[in-house]
C-alpha cells in the first residue's frame, strides 16, 4: 500500500475574489470558503485519514479543521508549508502591481521559481523549505493516508518538484482552485505518482470566477475585436 497524500488548498477567501497577493496576510475563510471545505470534509469523512497537517495561516487551519472534524484529528501546525511571501507586492491586485512595478513584475512573470518580489521569496525558497517537510512527512506516514492544507502556489511548486516537472512554469502549466483536492501516492520517499489533480467535484464550480483569478500572461483572457 502506497503513502498518500491529500494535498488540499484552503477555501476562497476575500482576497481571492478580489485578485490579490494574499501570500503571507493572514486572512480567514470567506463563507463560501467554508462551504467549500465543509464539502470537501463530507466527501473525505469515510477516508482513513492518519493526520493532518497544515499552514499556519488563518485561511488554512479553518480549512484543515473542517475536514479533519469528522475524523477527530487535531491539525498539525507547519510553519513550512505558508504560502509565498509577495513582499511589497502583499495585498495589492496583480494590476496594482504591474502599474507600480512593471519591470519587476515582468521579470517575476519570465521566472518566478528564481525571481522574488522585494522583501519577498522566490519560488526556488519556497520548495527548500516546503519538500523536505513533506518527505518528512512521507517517512513518517508510510502506508497511511495523509491530509496536507496549503495554498496556491506552494502546492503547485510542491507538485513539480515531486513530479520533476519543470518548475519555472508552475503558474502558466499547474492550477489549484480554492478547496481543491490533489491526490499524490508514493512508492517511496521521491517516487510519487499523480492519481489526482486540482478537482473540486464534491462543490459547484463558478467559471465565472476562474477567470478573474491571477494567472500568468499565457492564461489571461483577450479582448477581441
Amino acid at each position: 500500500m502506497p503513502t498518500r497524500i491529500l494535498l488540499v488548498r484552503h477555501g476562497e477567501t476575500r482576497l481571492t475574489l478580489e485578485d490579490r497577493f494574499a501570500g503571507s496576510n493572514d486572512i480567514s475563510l470567506s463563507n463560501e470558503g467554508r462551504e467549500q471545505a465543509a464539502s470537501l470534509g463530507i466527501r473525505l469523512s469515510s477516508v482513513s485519514i492518519a493526520a493532518v497537517y497544515a499552514s499556519p495561516m488563518a485561511r488554512t487551519l479553518e480549512t484543515a479543521r473542517i475536514i479533519a472534524g469528522p475524523h477527530n484529528l487535531p491539525v498539525q501546525i507547519v510553519d513550512a508549508l505558508r504560502e509565498i511571501d509577495y513582499g511589497n507586492w502583499e495585498g495589492l491586485t496583480r494590476d496594482e502591481v504591474t502599474c507600480r512595478f512593471p519591470q519587476a513584475y515582468s521579470l517575476w512573470e519570465e521566472d518566478p521559481l528564481l525571481v522574488a518580489p522585494e522583501g519577498g521569496e522566490s519560488g526556488l525558497s519556497v520548495i527548500h523549505r516546503a519538500l523536505p517537510i513533506m518527505r518528512e512527512i512521507i517517512e513518517r506516514h508510510r502506508h497511511q493516508t495523509v491530509l496536507v492544507v496549503s495554498h496556491k502556489g506552494t502546492n503547485r511548486l510542491l507538485v513539480s518538484s515531486l513530479l520533476g516537472l519543470d518548475a519555472r512554469g508552475y503558474r502558466e502549466r499547474l492550477d489549484q482552485s480554492p478547496a481543491a483536492l490533489t491526490i499524490l501516492d508514493f512508492m517511496n520517499e521521491v517516487r510519487p505518482r499523480l492519481k489526482l489533480f486540482n478537482d473540486v467535484s464534491h462543490y459547484q464550480s463558478y467559471p465565472e470566477r476562474e477567470i478573474a483569478e491571477r494567472t500568468s500572461k499565457w492564461w489571461r483572457p483577450t479582448v477581441e475585436g
